[in-house]
């Protein structure tokens, strides 16, 4: 359970809507885990795009501020940045870099980071230092990531001075750098889920005005927080939805009907995917649209960031091995069977 110490974040989900977050306890708890006993490498946390992660990461440095840690938050797509430590300058070069225009900024950021963290170690001495980093591997490139990774262990594993406790947490949607990074020791790979259905409830019941009923936004969701603002943003249309998701997707006539009988029979039961005679080729090509996470892992919640998804659960498209990331994600891809049919 969360503490009652560690301010609860305020969120931004939709223009003119803020929500405190919320439920996740478990999620608040590994954080207090991590606090106390440190990361023995970066935990590197994969999962459904607009899961949770940033939100997560948000109230994470919360808690770790209360824990007496200098600690660094930074979306380096977005240029978000939370930073909690006395040193100025640590605070004023992060802020310079946010504000630059140039367009690599996102680069420069990812590599600051690293060479502040060091700092705090080195120059300034402290102790407890906290670095979460979110959707650093899109901003620097896939194949970067496995460096990055080395990179942030080695700030663990070869400090320029003595240390108490660090922790490293990095966030990410994009697919395939699990599979790079995985290749190594170098990450801790951990996946986090969507909401629980209660969780998600609570999440639903703080919008205001008209809406669908519960049921059927769980049934178009999944417990995904993203998709819940996504559809409220569009009024409720389902179809507004799905058309963004077949051009952001890339869902185009050729692709379609090159992989027609794949893809009929994953909207079914992703689980198809799996099976000893799938292609990789279209695999491949769906976890690089972020349509699908492949290999699920156990669904034992000490491998989990939170709670697991369900053993199986074919109404919001999770199956044992192979998932559509979220229902919508799934009813896109079969918008684009009936449009190219």
């Amino acid at each position: 359970m969360m503490s009652d110490v560690a301010k609860r974040v305020k969120l931004s989900f939709a223009p003119g809507l803020e929500v405190e977050f919320s439920d996740r306890d478990r999620a608040i708890s590994q954080i207090y885990e991590f606090a106390e006993k440190g990361t023995r490498t970066p935990i590197v946390v994969y999962g459904p795009e607009g899961c949770g992660k940033s939100a997560w990461l948000n109230q994470a440095v919360e808690v770790l501020k209360e824990q007496g840690f200098d600690a660094i938050y930074i979306n380096i797509l977005q240029k978000e940045h939370i930073v909690y430590t006395d040193v100025k300058e640590v605070i004023e070069r992060i802020s310079e870099v946010v504000a630059d225009t140039t367009g690599y900024a996102p680069i420069k950021l990812a590599d600051l980071v690293i060479l502040l963290a060091n700092q705090l170690l080195k120059k300034w001495r402290k102790k407890k230092i906290a670095l979460l980093v979110d959707e650093v591997f899109q901003a620097i490139g896939i194949d970067k990531a496995e460096i990055y990774v080395k990179m942030l262990l080695n700030l663990i594993e070869y400090p320029p001075e003595p240390y108490e406790n660090i922790v490293i947490i990095v966030a990410t949607s994009e697919g395939l750098s699990r599979w790079r990074i995985g290749r190594h020791r170098w990450g801790w790979l951990t996946p986090m889920w969507n909401m629980g259905k209660k969780g998600f409830e609570e999440l639903y019941e703080r919008i205001p005005g008209p809406k669908p009923s519960f049921e059927d936004v769980w049934r178009l969701t999944g417990g995904n927080p993203y998709m819940l603002g996504l559809l409220y943003r569009s009024s409720w249309d389902v179809n507004i939805v799905t058309n963004r998701f077949v051009e952001w997707k890339r869902l185009t006539q050729s692709f379609v009907n090159k992989w027609r009988s794949v893809l009929e029979k994953a909207v079914e039961d992703p689980d198809t995917l799996w099976s000893f005679d799938a292609d990789e080729e279209p695999v491949k090509e769906l976890v690089e649209r972020n349509l699908i996470v492949y290999f699920l892992s156990e669904r034992d919640p000490k491998l989990w960031i939170d709670e697991p998804p369900p053993e199986k659960d074919l109404e919001i498209g999770v199956g044992r091995y192979v998932t559509w990331q979220t229902p919508l994600h799934r009813e896109a891809v079969r918008k684009a069977l009936e449009v190219y049919r």
